[in-house]
């Protein structure tokens, strides 16, 4: 334990792992078990990073990453990634091929989404803490977003 603090968090059967080193600002991580790997993404080296259960080996998943940040699964499994430089949510397809899910709203381009996740409904949830409130999306064909409530988007199909 690195700080006396968190003492009171931790569940004394499980353990602490360093798993890499050599980053500077790392989020993200998403957990691929039918894979046996992690992936996360280290912001400012513009990488995701993958480290592999069996092996312990660490390697680069994807170079450069577009300055990825959150990082989730959708319900078919697929990876789900908030990418800071193409300033768009991008789902990356079992085939390894990367798609745009959304990239502006109301006719705006999105300002760096930041963290994602998804809902039992299929929707995509992507947070950005502003004034107004949390910033949500669904999957789309045509990467447009539109306000359905308060704090919540669709995209338009």
């Amino acid at each position: 334990m690195l700080d006396p603090k968190f003492e009171r968090l931790k569940i004394f059967s499980a353990g602490v792992e360093r798993l890499a080193t050599g980053m500077r600002w790392v989020e993200g991580p998403v957990w691929f078990g039918d894979g046996g790997y992690l992936v996360w993404s280290d912001i400012p080296n513009n990488k995701m990073m993958k480290w592999e259960e069996t092996t312990g080996r660490v390697s680069v998943f994807r170079n450069p990453s577009n300055y990825s940040n959150g990082n989730c699964r959708d319900r078919e499994g697929r990876l789900i990634t908030c990418e800071h430089l193409t300033r768009r949510i991008s789902r990356t397809e079992y085939d390894g091929s990367v798609a745009t899910v959304c990239d502006n709203y109301n006719g705006k381009r999105l300002n760096s989404p930041n963290d994602v996740t998804t809902k039992s409904d299929g929707s995509i949830w992507s947070i950005r803490l502003t004034a107004s409130a949390a910033i949500t999306s669904a999957v789309s064909r045509n990467r447009s977003c539109r306000r359905t409530s308060i704090g919540s988007m669709q995209t338009d199909r």
